[in-house]
């Protein structure tokens, strides 16, 4: 009997292990939705810059999460032999690919700072960002650290509950990114009102489609276990991004970049609460983030000193915050869901990422900026940062 019960341990954790690595590769393969939205969405003569910066934060992320901020977040580090890490199939060491939820945090930013953010300043920029500032907020919610989350159970009946990371990763994301922007100005030539149109909507759309795809596995993935998996995590999932679709394409009128980053609203609002929400909750949770993202974009490009190239303090940083309130409304078994939430937890947990952003990004672009400037020269940024920094155009010709 106790041979039967080990085999069928060493099974379970194998498809533990196997379920999360399927859900990451699928997370990582969003980076490359999130190269090609920037890159349909800025200029030709930033569109290497656009894909370059993906793949080196990630590169430079993956560093500093594996030396520092996983250790931060969960108090577990891989400086052990092979042996050990190996001991339970793998599973605790492929839990490592929470890092690609942490890399998303600089490919959010990449989005907003887009065509005159210095390149080497912001890749050690990320770094610290994903070595210390994500993994505590990250540690605090979805570890327990520091007695916040019990405080919370204590004072108002529940924890805050971000099931795939509206707050902890978009939030996080879309506030930090707000910080850099400020910090960084608006694109030289750039009107108030006058937008820059997209350099190529069919990437754009592509760049859409494949963050879409990988959601999926962002959502449905955070069960962590397979016995934890849940259809309702992607019916909610499949429900918010329609969603925000229907309702930017109105609020929009037809307007094709707002079509493609309309389901992102959706999806990015609907993580914290997709495994509790009602789907017709979680259709109106995406809805509500659709039309968010269109009117706070629309507004912004009014503003002279907020340059949000891709929107992503509406799409990720407002939505995500959204998400995590709503969450406490539509998790609510009077609305539908299977209940568990308290709306004044979803509310201070919200608000603390806030905060934990804006402080983080302070102190390291603040820090960065006054060593190393975060912005293109204004030769730069006038040539455009693929010929002044990787020295070679998007598209070139023997002719």
């Amino acid at each position: 009997m106790n041979n039967i019960s080990d085999a069928i341990g060493v099974i379970a954790q194998s498809a533990d292990t196997v379920f999360i690595l399927l859900g990451a590769i699928m997370v990582l393969a969003m980076h490359a939705g999130f190269a090609f939205l920037e890159v349909g969405t800025v200029r030709h003569k930033n569109q290497v810059n656009a894909l370059v910066k993906i793949l080196t934060d990630f590169a430079f992320s993956a560093i500093a999460y594996f030396v520092i901020g996983y250790q931060i977040a969960y108090g577990n580090h891989f400086f052990v032999s092979a042996e050990t890490l190996e001991a339970d199939n793998g599973y605790q060491l492929v839990k490592f690919f929470l890092l690609t939820f942490a890399a998303a945090i600089p490919a959010i930013v990449s989005g907003g700072i887009a065509e005159r953010g210095s390149f080497r300043p912001f890749l050690f920029a990320s770094a610290m960002i994903v070595a210390f500032v994500y993994p505590l907020f990250e540690g605090i919610i979805w570890n327990g650290n520091y007695g916040f989350q019990s405080w919370l159970e204590s004072q108002f009946g529940a924890q805050f509950h971000d099931f795939a990371g509206s707050v902890v990763v978009h939030a996080m994301g879309g506030w930090l990114a707000l910080v850099a922007i400020y910090l960084l100005g608006a694109r030289r030539g750039r009107k108030p009102g006058i937008a820059f149109a997209p350099s190529n909507i069919p990437f754009l759309a592509l760049g859409s489609w494949v963050l879409i795809v990988g959601w999926f596995g962002f959502n449905v993935m955070s069960a962590q276990t397979l016995d934890g998996i849940s259809g309702l995590v992607a019916v909610n999932s499949l429900m918010a991004m329609v969603g925000g679709t229907v309702i930017a394409l109105i609020v929009g009128k037809n307007d094709p970049g707002f079509i493609h980053n309309g389901p992102l609203a959706g999806l990015v609002a609907v993580c914290a609460g997709s495994d509790l929400m009602h789907p017709v909750g979680a259709f109106v949770v995406g809805g509500v983030a659709g039309g968010l993202f269109v009117w706070v974009y629309t507004k912004l490009q009014r503003s002279s000193k907020i340059d949000d190239v891709l929107g992503v303090w509406p799409l990720h940083g407002l939505c995500g915050v959204w998400g995590g309130i709503a969450a406490g409304i539509f998790g609510q078994q009077a609305l539908g869901g299977l209940g568990g939430v308290s709306i004044m937890s979803q509310l201070i947990g919200s608000v603390a990422g806030v905060i934990v952003a804006l402080v983080g990004g302070l102190i390291v672009y603040g820090i960065v900026n006054k060593v190393a400037s975060l912005r293109l020269s204004q030769e730069d940024e006038f040539i455009g940062a693929d010929l002044a920094i990787h020295k070679i155009g998007s598209t070139n010709s023997d002719k």
